[in-house]
Order: structure tokens, then C-alpha cells, then sequence
């Protein structure tokens, strides 16, 4: 019998193609990017493609992919097994072994002699990026020490480069690119080819693999270690690039010791905006005529406590561009994030006018920074500063930028998808609180008292603890309550954080984090309950608008589009 031609192909994900190849997902994206004849996604949507497994396997014979990652999959699980999830001490390890140095830890048998067997066939840059890449993908999965992606390494590239074009600076050497938190050296080391990297990181075993990378990619890099923000490697350097992925969140970045630093060119950030004082930093060490490249959680936008900074920001002309990127692209957490572009203006340049904001927070992240993958006119907005200047000062690309539906049903089914992607992150951060005995037995702690005592800072929107014995998420959750909400709301309606009534009960710091731990979950269901209604808002909007225009069919229209009514078709059954 013939076969059916009529039948659908057989059709794979990125996920399957990687078990297939014996390789990681990040392997296939790159295999996507950087191979012109790789297989065309077949169905799916742009952020789940499918493909045709006949012409996946075609190919990976074509490239010997499986053959070729064989002996680098069992290098990887022996350092596995020897390691165990300590990958950046395997990762120093191998580099230590590739560059003839000591290791703390030295590679054990039979994970050296599978590396001297691997060493001897292939490049020992490419060997040891492949690693890296591994090390990128397990920590993304585990959730374990934060690392710049991939995918998001292509994406900073992809906009340093078009940053100078939009300014018109294209044809400007870049001779100097600067990380003040390199990490492994994801951003420092691949953007911009052939220039000079300076980078600073504050974990030695991160900065060795950075410098290890450097040196088997036989660029020139100068590296130091420790902390950038209190201890500057390299404070008389003005880079033509910087770019940057800092650390977020951290409540203790030396604010008190550095009041007087002169980074703060728009002022001196709060406490609860570390974000900002990368900006600042990063700004600080920009050449004129150059630029700096920052991923920031999609909320530094926004904050109400960073407001006058980012207002200083748009009125003196140094942000050029706000990118809203798609979730997913974090290592250590889901949230969506933005980059930010910074500009100094060299002798001469005329006076901006207008930010650029780009939305491409539903864009598919593999496919970001490709040629065919670049921005639409429909995603940007060239918005005038004072449009931006009101009492928020928000930054959000979403907020400016028209949606543009070109394909209906494939960017609603995107949206859908993400719903229900959501609604599991929303149900997974939700935590499980049993029934409690109705009160807590605990004296109260004056939040005044707290203050005075140099325990607590209430410089910003939100308390931070000053001291390890009391926990801050522990503090602003119980400023949350009921009654600290009455204390603190006046009359007009407005709340504002009443420091001289506002109590929170005493207990012993393992149990402060317990409450602490509970707080900070409900904290992110909320942020990302924010982002759910903003896509809801969306998908809405979409629906409505594809429904009327006809772009978009009722669930029931496929058989009224056939010309019979639901009771002819009963008839006819």
C-alpha cells in the first residue's frame, strides 16, 4: 500500500532536537543562529517551534552533530559526577588543565583523560565554550548560581552594534569594552571583536573562568576581582562600550560608604535601588561619544523610588533607548527584563530628541538579534522626553509603543500559550499557608524604635533591614498588615509608611525568614500577577479587535463558515 501522503510529518521541538544531538537546548539555538541551511520551523508558534524530524535528522547527519558531542556529553558527566552541581569549580578545573595551571580542585580520572582524548580532536576555545555553554544551560535549569544567557549575550551584541548605527556612529572604532560585574565573561568577551576588555567580578572562581576564557580565546582582556561598586578596579577608566548584567536586588551595596562618590552624577540612589547604582557606575566609566548596556529587571522602570534618578536620566539626554525583552531569558528567575541604553555625549553632539522604545516582550528569545529577527516599525516608538517627564517617569516600551497585530491567530495562540505558562509560574509562587491559631504571641517591635536605633533605613519607598538579626522582607511584610495600612493611610486616601505608629512583632530571626521566605514568594506572585494582567490586557485587545475585523473566528464558526447551521449538521448525522 502507498503511504498516505495526506499525513501530517512527524514534527520535534528545540528540546527534542537537543536529546537527539546529545547536546544542550542552548546548543540548538546557536545551531539555529549561526547555520544559515538549518531546518525552517515547520508548525508551532514563534515562541514553541516545531520541526520536521525527517529534515531535523537529515541535517544533523549532513553537520555529524550526535557523532561530533558524543565525547563532550561523556566528558561532561563525569565532571558531573565528580563535581556534582559545583560546575563553576569543574569549569575552573578544565580550564586549569587546558592552560597547563594548578586547580584548586583537579580534574580526577576518568574526567582528565576523557578531556586529554577531547583536546587532542578539537580546538581547545571551541571545547572549553561548549563546556561553558553546558554549565549556562544546567544553571538555568537548577536555578542555581546566576549567569548571563546565551540567548541573551546574542541579544546585547545584536543592539551594541545597532545602538551605534541608530546614532549614526557606525563607522566609530569601539577600542575599549568594560564589565564591572563580567561574571564569566559572557557579555565582556563577545561583544565587539578585536577590542580591549577590562572587567571586574566580585567571585574569584567566576572571575578565574572569565579569564580562562580569555585566554584560550586568545584575546586581550585585564581582569580583577572584587567588588565593583565599593571598590573600583578601575576608576580612571572611560570605556567605548560597557555592558552589563548586574547583580539585582541587593539591599546592602554600600550606599552609606559611598554618599559622597562621584558616580552619582543624577543623584545619590536609594537604598532599595541597587539597579540604579550600576547605571550610574556604568555611566560613570563611558567615554564620550560612547555607550553602556545594561539588562534591569523590567520594574527599575517604573519604581516610584527610583523615579528622580530616571527622570535625570531622560532630561539631560543620556538614555537613548529602552528594550522590553520577552521572559525567559534569566537564568535565575522568569521575570520579562529590560536593556537599557546609555549615551555620553561627545564635544558637539547635537541634543537628542526622543528615547526610542522597543517592545519586543512577546518576540520568540532565540530568535532576537537575527537578521530576520530584528525590530519592527511596529515595535518601535521615538517618544519626545516630554512625554515621558509626568509624575511617574515610566519607562515601560509597553506603555508607548502601539501593538501592531499582523498575524492574528499566531500571536493570539502565543498569548494564550503564555497564559497558561503564567498561570502555572502564577500557582507554583502562591505558597501553601496552613491554618495559623488566630493571633501571634509576640511582643511588639516600633518601627520608630528601629529606625532610631540604627536598625532599620527608611531611605526610599520601603524599609531595609541594617543589621543580620532582623530580616527585611520579614519587616515590609508585616508593614503590609491590616492595621499598619489603617496607620498609614491619610485622609485623602494617600498611604504613606507612618514610621512612628507602625509595629511589627518580635521574633527570632529563623523565624523572621520563615515569614520572610513566605513574603518574598507573595511579593513575586504579585510582580508577576502584574505581568499576567498586562498580557491579559493584550490578548484582550487582541481578541476583540481580530473578532471584529474577521481576522479572528468564534469557536463556533467553523461550521457556520460551512454554510450549515449546528441543527442542519445534527440533522445530517
Amino acid at each position: 500500500m502507498a503511504a498516505d501522503e495526506s499525513a501530517p510529518a512527524a514534527v520535534v521541538t528545540a528540546a527534542e532536537i537537543a536529546r537527539l544531538a546529545g547536546v544542550t537546548r542552548a546548543a540548538v539555538s546557536n545551531w539555529r543562529r549561526r547555520h544559515p541551511d538549518f531546518p525552517r520551523p515547520a508548525a508551532g508558534t514563534a515562541t514553541s517551534p516545531l520541526f520536521a524530524l525527517t529534515e531535523v535528522q537529515q541535517w544533523l547527519d549532513r553537520q555529524g552533530k550526535g557523532r561530533e558531542t558524543s565525547a563532550e556529553v561523556d566528558l561532561w558527566h563525569e565532571l558531573r559526577a565528580q563535581y556534582g552541581d559545583e560546575l563553576l569549580t569543574a569549569l575552573g578545573a578544565v580550564g586549569a588543565r587546558l592552560l597547563g595551571t594548578a586547580a584548586e580542585q583537579p580534574l580526577a580520572e576518568p574526567a582528565a583523560a576523557a578531556l586529554t582524548a577531547l583536546s587532542a580532536e578539537r580546538d581547545a576555545h571551541a571545547l572549553y565554550a561548549d563546556l561553558v555553554e553546558r554549565c549556562i544551560a544546567s544553571a538555568t535549569r537548577s536555578g542555581g548560581e546566576p549567569m548571563t544567557t546565551l540567548a541573551l549575550e546574542r541579544i546585547v551584541a545584536a543592539f551594541a552594534g545597532s545602538a551605534d548605527e541608530a546614532a549614526g556612529a557606525s563607522d566609530r572604532t569601539i577600542g575599549t569594552v568594560y564589565d564591572p560585574a563580567c561574571g564569566i565573561g559572557t557579555l565582556l568577551l563577545t561583544a565587539v571583536p578585536g577590542a580591549h576588555r577590562y572587567g571586574q567580578e566580585l567571585n574569584p572562581a567566576t572571575a578565574a573562568i572569565a579569564e580562562f576564557r580569555a585566554r584560550l580565546g586568545g584575546g586581550t582582556a585585564t581582569l580583577a576581582c572584587g567588588d565593583s561598586l565599593r571598590k573600583d578596579a578601575f576608576p580612571d577608566l572611560r570605556a567605548d562600550l560597557v555592558v552589563c548584567d548586574p547583580p539585582v536586588g541587593v539591599a546592602d551595596w554600600g550606599r552609606d560608604d559611598l554618599l559622597l562618590d562621584p558616580r552619582w552624577e543624577l543623584g545619590v540612589p536609594p537604598r532599595s535601588e541597587s539597579e540604579l547604582a550600576w547605571v550610574q557606575h556604568c555611566f560613570a566609566h563611558t567615554a564620550p561619544g560612547g555607550r553602556a548596556l545594561l539588562v534591569l529587571p523590567s520594574s527599575v522602570a517604573y519604581r516610584k523610588a527610583g523615579r528622580r534618578i530616571r527622570a535625570e536620566l531622560v532630561r539631560r539626554g543620556l538614555l537613548a533607548s529602552v528594550v522590553a525583552l520577552p521572559p525567559g531569558l534569566m537564568s535565575s528567575h522568569s521575570l520579562p527584563v529590560h536593556l537599557w541604553i546609555l549615551r555620553r555625549p561627545a564635544q558637539g553632539d547635537p541634543a537628542p530628541t526622543h528615547i526610542r522604545m522597543i517592545d519586543l516582550s512577546t518576540a520568540d528569545p532565540d530568535g532576537i538579534g537575527m537578521k530576520d529577527c530584528a525590530p519592527t516599525p511596529e515595535q518601535i516608538a521615538d517618544v519626545p522626553p516630554v512625554d515621558i517627564l509626568d509624575d511617574d517617569v515610566d519607562l515601560s516600551p509597553g506603555r508607548y509603543v502601539t501593538p501592531h497585530h499582523g498575524d492574528y491567530p499566531v500571536e493570539y495562540a502565543a498569548l494564550r500559550d503564555r497564559i497558561q505558562s503564567l498561570a502555572r509560574d502564577l500557582l507554583d509562587l502562591l505558597p501553601e499557608l496552613p491554618a495559623g491559631p488566630g493571633r501571634i504571641e509576640a511582643a511588639p517591635m516600633g518601627l520608630g524604635d528601629l529606625v532610631r536605633g540604627g536598625l532599620v533605613d527608611l531611605d526610599g519607598t520601603e524599609p531595609t533591614s541594617r543589621t543580620d538579626q532582623l530580616d527585611t522582607d520579614y519587616l515590609r511584610g508585616f508593614l503590609r498588615s491590616a492595621a499598619n495600612t489603617r496607620r498609614s493611610t491619610t485622609a485623602s486616601g494617600t498611604l504613606r509608611l507612618n514610621a512612628s505608629g507602625a509595629q511589627v512583632p518580635q521574633m527570632d530571626v529563623g523565624r523572621q525568614r520563615e515569614y520572610g521566605e513566605a513574603f518574598r514568594r507573595l511579593a513575586a506572585f504579585e510582580e508577576l500577577l502584574r505581568e499576567a494582567a498586562a498580557i491579559g490586557g493584550r490578548v484582550g485587545a487582541l481578541a476583540y479587535d481580530g473578532l471584529t475585523s474577521g481576522a479572528l473566528l468564534p469557536p463556533s464558526a467553523t461550521s457556520v463558515s460551512s454554510g450549515k447551521s449546528e441543527s442542519q449538521e445534527a440533522q445530517d448525522q
